[in-house]
């Protein structure tokens, strides 16, 4: 990469270690209550938990071409997502502790995760935020704004009638929209060679007459490339594009998944491929970071998430009766 990238792969790597870190964090808190027998309703985050450890390049390496005035829809795996696109990191992990600073005053949780302030949205509906972030392209159009709109979404969402609905109208409307594939081979216990028709889902993009990519490998760099070319077209009248990105899923489906559909030495090769040391060694070899500036960006990145989750713990809950505000009748 040219030395002009710099400050933008500093800034995914500066995204891709708060995303992987925050998320070590949660792991942990997670499990606070729910051992030695696994229960989903006990400790400080009952429900169910959705973790991206591994497939932080997909967001970080596209958001950073957007602005707060462009729109992202996400998935029930979102956190890594709404870390790249700047939601509040206080206000996010109070929501996952159910505590009333929350985005959603805690009664959300992490798959509902709302900051209008830099136009993100996620739900557990799979497949949903792609007809949401259509709309969101069409407002951007009709309004003559050069605004683009981003979804993201695993791999098995891409089977879903939203996808292919949605599709046919971003070409149809030659809309400024971009769908994220996130590739982690797995829909829930399900191997995508089990689920889906064709080896990867950039192929798809040809039957709507729109550009596709594929990224292979989980490369960060590869990623950056391909999203700013994506989102510069899309900004410029040129439309909708599908991009698929081989990404590593290292936890289950979610916390608590024995994982038993997995080869057991499938984590542990996918770990030796690690995207932040990937990426680190390239600004290292690349001359585009010392290892001083790396250590400094790593130091400050632990303190931001540290401070996230002491602002969560040490916030209130609700109160019962405010379980009655904020409902639509």
């Amino acid at each position: 990469m040219k030395n002009n990238n710099k400050n933008d792969l500093l800034q995914i790597y500066r995204t891709m270690k708060t995303s992987r870190y925050f998320e070590e964090r949660m792991e942990k808190a997670y499990l606070e209550g729910k051992q030695p027998i696994f229960n989903i309703g006990a400790g400080p985050v009952p429900g169910e938990m959705h973790l991206s450890n591994g497939q932080e390049p997909a967001a970080a390496a596209m958001i950073v071409h957007l602005t707060k005035d462009d729109t992202v829809t996400a998935t029930h795996r979102p956190h890594h997502q709404a870390i790249a696109k700047g939601v509040d990191l206080k206000k996010m992990t109070a929501e996952i502790f159910g505590k009333k600073t929350g985005l959603g005053k805690g009664k959300g949780g992490h798959m509902h995760l709302f900051d209008p302030t830099v136009k993100f949205s996620c739900g557990g509906i799979v497949g949903a935020g792609i007809p949401h972030a259509v709309g969101a392209a069409l407002a951007n159009k009709k309004k003559g704004e050069d605004w683009v709109a981003v979804a993201f979404i695993g791999e098995g969402a891409a089977n879903s009638g939203a996808f292919h609905e949605s599709l046919n109208l971003a070409a149809l409307w030659n809309l400024p929209f971009i769908l994220v594939v996130e590739d982690n081979s797995w829909g829930i216990s399900v191997a995508k060679k089990n689920s889906t028709s064709v080896p990867s889902n950039d192929i798809r993009a040809k039957a709507y007459g729109i550009k596709g990519y594929l990224v292979k490998d989980n490369d960060p760099v590869e990623m950056y490339k391909v999203s700013k070319e994506a989102v510069d077209r899309a900004r410029n009248g040129g439309g909708p594009s599908i991009i698929e990105i081989e990404t590593y899923r290292f936890l289950g489906h979610f916390q608590g998944d024995p994982e038993l559909y997995r080869n057991k030495e499938e984590v542990p090769t996918l770990r030796g491929k690690d995207p932040i040391e990937r990426l680190k060694n390239h600004l290292l070899k690349e001359n585009l970071a010392t290892p001083a500036e790396i250590s400094a960006l790593e130091n400050k990145v632990y303190e931001v998430v540290d401070d996230a989750y002491e602002f969560a713990i040490h916030s209130e809950y609700p109160e019962p009766n405010e379980a009655l505000e904020d409902v639509f009748c």
